[in-house]
């Protein structure tokens, strides 16, 4: 089993930036993929950014060119950099982890984007 703290959120500005981190612990051996997704309020759950154990990322349309995914492998670690924030942006973002058959989920950092 995977465990997942997420920390970093907070209020920022419009046109501001933050970084999540993202740190695992127990079976990491198993991981396959990590990942960023964010729940608005009245919203579904949408994928922000993924990066696979060999570093390949994908990021979201709608966050390309602002937020960059990336993992620090000796700290068990990703990181979400969002650059350019915007009030749509605001929500709760949530970590994951996917192994074989089982997702494991962080408790989820709220990020709140406004003046």
């Amino acid at each position: 089993q995977v465990q997942l703290v997420e920390s970093g959120g907070g209020l920022v500005q419009p046109g501001g930036s933050l970084r999540l981190s993202c740190a695992a612990s127990g079976d990491i051996r198993s991981i396959l993929v990590m990942g960023w997704y964010r729940q608005a309020p009245g919203k579904q759950r949408e994928m922000v950014a993924t990066i696979s154990t060999r570093g390949i990322t994908n990021h979201a349309d709608s966050v390309k060119g602002r937020f960059i995914i990336s993992r620090d492998n000796a700290k068990s670690t990703i990181y979400l950099q969002m650059n350019s924030l915007k009030p749509e942006d605001t929500a709760v973002y949530y970590c994951s982890a996917d192994a074989v058959g089982v997702s494991s989920w962080g408790q989820g950092t709220q990020v709140t984007v406004s003046s």
